[in-house]
């Protein structure tokens, strides 16, 4: 009777350490996507800058080029973070059963589509 008992404590011990590894992975995967989104935007604009820089002969565009990435890459991060904070908000409202359906999130959204194309 202990070894089954044993069995089934070493059986959630091994199930929460298998989450925790994957919340650790998932975390570090949203760090490096965050590096991406803002580096990448950085480095292709201060780059055509360069580029443009030489061909020009002028020397303040890597500098207009290097600001124009970063607010790139700043609004590609905001755009990210804004994602995963809704899509977590809409998972702990249906989890904990909150009175949002997913009917009206829709409905906002082809509303706002609406006003855009105003």
């Amino acid at each position: 009777m202990d070894g089954g008992i044993a069995s089934v404590s070493y059986d959630r011990q091994r199930e929460n350490h298998v989450k925790f590894n994957r919340k650790v992975y998932q975390a570090l995967t949203m760090i490096g996507q965050f590096g991406i989104n803002m580096l990448v935007p950085v480095f292709l604009c201060s780059f055509l800058g360069i580029f443009l820089d030489g061909r020009l002969g002028t020397n303040f565009l890597v500098i207009v080029f290097f600001f124009i990435g970063a607010i790139a890459g700043g609004y590609n991060i905001y755009r990210f973070a804004r994602g995963i904070f809704a899509s977590e908000s809409e998972q702990s409202a249906y989890l904990h059963g909150s009175g949002k359906s997913r009917g009206n999130v829709d409905e906002r959204k082809n509303h706002q589509n609406k006003q855009d194309s105003v």
